[in-house]
């Protein structure tokens, strides 16, 4: 570990308007606060460059998702703990993206919202 903190993958999920990036840019904030190396990949910063070609398809949203765990993975691997937050509904894209971490549970943390809960930030 070169770092004094260990990296990893936390994938906030859960319905739309729950909050995900909501609370993903915050812990990002609080974390970077603590001189923790992290970052944010959602929506808005995927779906315009490294997703642009994909549509909203269940196929679509699996790719997108593929590549996300995969950009995550290299995120991870450098020493970065990265914050992922989308709508993954499907536990079969969760699982896959799991298992990109060698099914070590401290490496890959999922978060499930299903409302913004109510808190001053």
């Amino acid at each position: 570990m070169k770092n004094a903190y260990r990296s990893g993958l936390v994938w906030v999920t859960g319905l739309s308007a729950s909050g995900k990036s909501t609370i993903a840019t915050e812990l990002e904030r609080m974390l970077f606060n603590d001189k923790i190396n992290t970052f944010v990949l959602d929506g808005d910063n995927v779906c315009h460059g490294l997703c642009k070609d994909l549509g909203f398809s269940a196929d679509d949203r699996g790719e997108n998702l593929r590549r996300v765990g995969k950009v995550a993975k290299l995120l991870v691997d450098a020493g970065v703990l990265t914050i992922a937050a989308f709508i993954s509904p499907y536990a079969g894209d969760r699982k896959a993206i799991r298992a990109l971490f060698d099914n070590n549970e401290a490496d890959f943390i999922e978060i499930y919202l299903t409302h913004l809960p109510q808190f001053e930030i």
